[in-house]
C-alpha cells in the first residue's frame, strides 16, 4: 500500500473526507498538495500531513473557477515536478425540499460539484498525458448520485449522479494512457457539513441532534455511519498498486446502505 515517491492533489483538502484523504495519503508516504477555498484551512491540513515526513503543501483554490483549478495543477507541479494522484473531493451543498431550492442553488452546487470535479479531473489528465507514466483520478461523488433519498437535497444529488457519469466516461477515454479513474460514493459520513444537516433537520423535527444521528444510523445494515477515515481508507486503496487494473468503478462506502 505505500505511496512512495507518488504525489497527490486532494481538493476540499481543508476539513471532513478531504483532510482525512490528505492525511492519510501522507502517511501511506506519499507528497500531498492539500487545496481548498480556505486558505487557513488548507494549511492546517499541510501541517498534519508533513507530520508523517513527507513534503506538503497548501494551495488556496475555488475548485468552482476554471482558471483556478489550471494555476492549482500548476503551482503542484511547479513545487514537485509531476502529478500523480488526484482526488477530487471539493463539493457544497445544503438541507433543502425540493420545492424550495432555488437557481441559486443549483448553479452553486453544480458549479463546485459537476463543473469543478471535471475540470480538476481535465487539468490532472492533461498532466498525466504529458508525464507518459499514468496516474489515479479519484473521484469523491455520494450514494445522493445513486438515489439515497434521505440526501441533502435533489440538486445536490443531480450534481453527484454527473460525477458517477463523468468517472465511467473519464475512465474509458483515459485508460489508453494508464489513467485509472474511479469514484468514492460515501453513505452518511460524520463531518461538519453533515453535522450542520443534522442540526436543521433535528430542529424541523423537534428531536435532538443526537436522536437524529441515531436515526440516521438505525438503517444502516452494518450499525454505523462512516468516520471520514473509512473514505480515506478506501482512497489510499485506490491510489496503491493494488487498484492498479480497477478503473471506470464506483465504491459505495456506506454500510450495506445502498446495494450496488
Amino acid at each position: 500500500m505505500s505511496l512512495e515517491g507518488k504525489v497527490a492533489l486532494v481538493t476540499g483538502a481543508g476539513n471532513g473526507i478531504g483532510e482525512a484523504i490528505a492525511v492519510a495519503l501522507a502517511e501511506a508516504g506519499a507528497t500531498v498538495a492539500c487545496a481548498d477555498i480556505n486558505r487557513a484551512a488548507a494549511v492546517a491540513t499541510a501541517a498534519k500531513a508533513g507530520g508523517f515526513q513527507v513534503p506538503s503543501m497548501a494551495i488556496e483554490a475555488d475548485c468552482g473557477d476554471v482558471a483556478q483549478i489550471n494555476r492549482m495543477v500548476e503551482q503542484c507541479v511547479a513545487r514537485y515536478g509531476k502529478l500523480d494522484i488526484i482526488v477530487n473531493n471539493a463539493g457544497v451543498t445544503r438541507s433543502a425540499y425540493i420545492m424550495d431550492l432555488t437557481e441559486q442553488d443549483w448553479d452553486r452546487m453544480h458549479r463546485v460539484n459537476a463543473k469543478g470535479v471535471f475540470f480538476c479531473l481535465q487539468a490532472a489528465a492533461r498532466q498525466m498525458i504529458a508525464q507518459g507514466h499514468g496516474g489515479r483520478i479519484i473521484n469523491i461523488a455520494s450514494i445522493a448520485g445513486r438515489g439515497f433519498k434521505d440526501t441533502s437535497n435533489t440538486v445536490y444529488a443531480a450534481s453527484k449522479g454527473a460525477v458517477i457519469s463523468m468517472t465511467k466516461h473519464a475512465a474509458q477515454q483515459l485508460g489508453r494512457y494508464d489513467i485509472n479513474v474511479n469514484a468514492i460514493c460515501p453513505g452518511v459520513t460524520f463531518t461538519a457539513i453533515v453535522d450542520d444537516l443534522l442540526e436543521t433537520r433535528a430542529s424541523e423535527q423537534g428531536i435532538t441532534v443526537d436522536e437524529m444521528r441515531a436515526r440516521m444510523a438505525r438503517p444502516i445494515p452494518i450499525g454505523r455511519g462512516n468516520d471520514p477515515a473509512d473514505i480515506a481508507a478506501m482512497a489510499v486503496f485506490l491510489a496503491g498498486p493494488g487498484a492498479r487494473n480497477i478503473t471506470a468503478q464506483c465504491y459505495n462506502v456506506d454500510g450495506g446502505l445502498i446495494p450496488s
